[in-house]
């Protein structure tokens, strides 16, 4: 075999099988937003537990770790690159709420459909995977406040447990203004839901979304691009509140996650991962 064959053999190989590490930005913890870097041009897909994430041009990919999340099994093309990492736990508070209208802890048959409805909404939006990169300018909170209510916390309404927390609560006086925590396109607003009230949902592109609920109105229509920053909506206590606040949460490939997170998706420590 001459040197020009082994050559080309060898240039074969590193083509299917990339470099076998991988750059990963964020802490590896329920609950948190992670940034791949540095993914060999041949790779196009990234999957971690079974689901896929695209990946840019140059290399970038995001997902997210969910709050009962024990391990992540990543996986590239071909399986060119597969670790599997150990996810950190994170402790979460119980959080009793007393004073929620009793219809809406325990709602009867007659809110069936109007529940169906909100659930069926929601859904379509958070699996949304759109071109698009808009994430990467970065993220701002959507208001300032007290945080009234934590990403993962156990609820008890009125006495009754129900589901963890799927966002971040912050109270405000009525009709403050609500921005857009990043520039992208809204793919839901409005609605008058049992849960969550009027609500606002914008794409950021890579199948991430933020999500503004409660809202006394929505300033912003389905289909308008938003700015990082544009008013998108007044404070409210539409739905299931008790009072005046915001629940900001957001969602990657269907992933609730603590949206505070974003906040240094540009930021975040990387380490090699080989």
């Amino acid at each position: 075999m001459n040197y020009k064959a082994i050559c080309l053999i060898c240039f074969n190989l590193a083509v299917i099988f990339p470099a076998s590490a991988l750059e990963i930005c964020g802490d590896i913890k329920q609950g948190e937003l992670l940034v791949f870097k540095d993914f060999a041009d041949s790779v196009s897909e990234l999957r971690i537990n079974s689901k896929k994430y695209p990946i840019t041009q140059d290399g970038y990919a995001i997902a997210a770790i969910s709050r009962d999340e024990k391990k992540l099994i990543i996986k590239t093309d071909g399986n060119a690159f597969e670790r599997t990492l150990e996810v950190a736990p994170t402790r979460w508070d119980i959080q009793k709420i007393n004073g929620v209208n009793p219809a809406k802890v325990t709602p009867g048959k007659d809110f069936a459909d109007e529940i169906a409805r909100e659930q069926k909404d929601v859904a379509k939006a958070l699996q949304t995977m759109q071109r698009g990169d808009y994430w990467r300018e970065g993220f701002i909170e959507p208001l300032k406040g007290r945080i009234s209510g934590n990403f993962g916390n156990q609820r008890i309404f009125n006495g009754i447990k129900k589901n963890p927390h799927s966002g971040t609560d912050i109270a405000a006086p009525e009709a403050s203004e609500v921005k857009a925590s990043s520039s992208g396109k809204v793919i839901l607003s409005g609605k008058n839901y049992f849960y969550t009230g009027n609500m606002v949902i914008i794409d950021h592109g890579q199948g991430l979304q933020t999500i503004y609920a409660h809202l006394k109105e929505a300033k912003v229509n389905e289909g308008d691009e938003v700015n990082k920053g544009d008013v998108i909506g007044l404070v409210g206590h539409t739905g299931r509140a008790t009072g005046p606040h915001l629940h900001w949460g957001a969602s990657l490939n269907n992933i609730r996650f603590r949206p505070h997170s974003l906040l240094d998706i540009n930021n975040k420590n990387c380490r090699k991962i080989k």
